[in-house]
């Protein structure tokens, strides 16, 4: 009798990086003629937005005191 427990990470690629390697294929096979910049744009525009998320809450929190 095998007493063995199977965990296995969830992970896997998210929805922006799932859309960003579909505009990657479309931009390399020339189907879509996108800057870089909005190709890429799944990957920055979340980080981007985290960012200024996060400088509102710090300033906030610093006009607060």
């Amino acid at each position: 009798m095998s007493n063995s427990t199977s965990s296995s990470a969830g992970g896997g690629i998210s929805f922006c990086g799932l859309l960003a390697i579909v505009f990657i294929v479309l931009k390399l096979c020339s189907v879509i003629d996108w800057s870089w910049w909005w190709v890429l744009a799944p990957l920055w525009i979340p980080i981007a937005f985290c960012l200024v998320a996060l400088v509102l809450i710090l300033l906030v929190c610093a006009f607060k005191r």
